[in-house]
């Protein structure tokens, strides 16, 4: 008895601490904690200078006026990322007309395969609302910086590579500030309803 007390002791000081761990990183994430303690402002985000699909420029501009999805992955990806761009056309489709009055921005964490064409050649499969946005190697991994995106390539072979990467969508509001991991887990007519109230 006292062995299967220990054992249930155990498991339950091991959740807590997971628990600890998760709403610490995510509270880092969203800019509400510092390491002195005090609460400190979201600084998720910022000014950036990249190229987008059709290979015209793009900045932090594009994300002012209307709230604005932003997803960080590459067109390599085997599942995650495509698995994240269908949710998001999903809730575009369900925004019906309100789809214009939003921004979703896919940006590449992997400039040296994805180029403006390969990008604009992949999104086809998406909905038309979600723009592809990439550049050189200096530029994406400024506004990786920005955002807090972590990005590492990963050699799966001779001259091949995987990336592991944050996966998180990050949801701006019309003044392009994080508000919050935008949650893809509700129906998309749910998460577009969510969407509509920073419209």
């Amino acid at each position: 008895m006292h062995a299967r007390t220990s054992q249930l002791f155990l498991i339950f000081s091991a959740f807590l601490a997971g628990l600890a761990l998760f709403v610490g990183v995510t509270l880092f994430v969203a800019g509400n904690f510092s390491p002195n303690g005090a609460p400190g402002p979201s600084a998720i985000g910022g000014p950036f200078k990249l190229v987008d699909q059709d290979g015209k420029p793009i900045s932090e501009a594009a994300l002012k006026g209307h709230p604005s999805l932003v997803f960080f992955g590459y067109t390599h990806c085997p599942d995650v990322c495509p698995t994240t761009l269908f949710e998001l056309s999903e809730v575009l489709r369900a925004l019906g007309p309100d789809a214009d009055k939003t921004a979703a921005l896919f940006i590449s964490i992997d400039p040296e395969r994805d180029t403006p064409a390969v990008m604009k050649d992949y999104l086809s499969s998406f909905d038309p609302h979600l723009r592809g946005v990439t550049g050189d190697d200096q530029a994406i991994a400024a506004v990786e910086k920005e955002y807090r995106v972590y990005a590492k390539k990963v050699p799966t072979g001779p001259g091949d590579y995987t990336m592991d990467h944050t996966a998180l969508v990050y949801l701006m509001d019309k003044q392009g500030r994080f508000v919050a991991p935008f949650n893809l887990k509700l129906t998309p007519a749910d998460a577009a309803a969510d969407l509509r109230k920073y419209m």
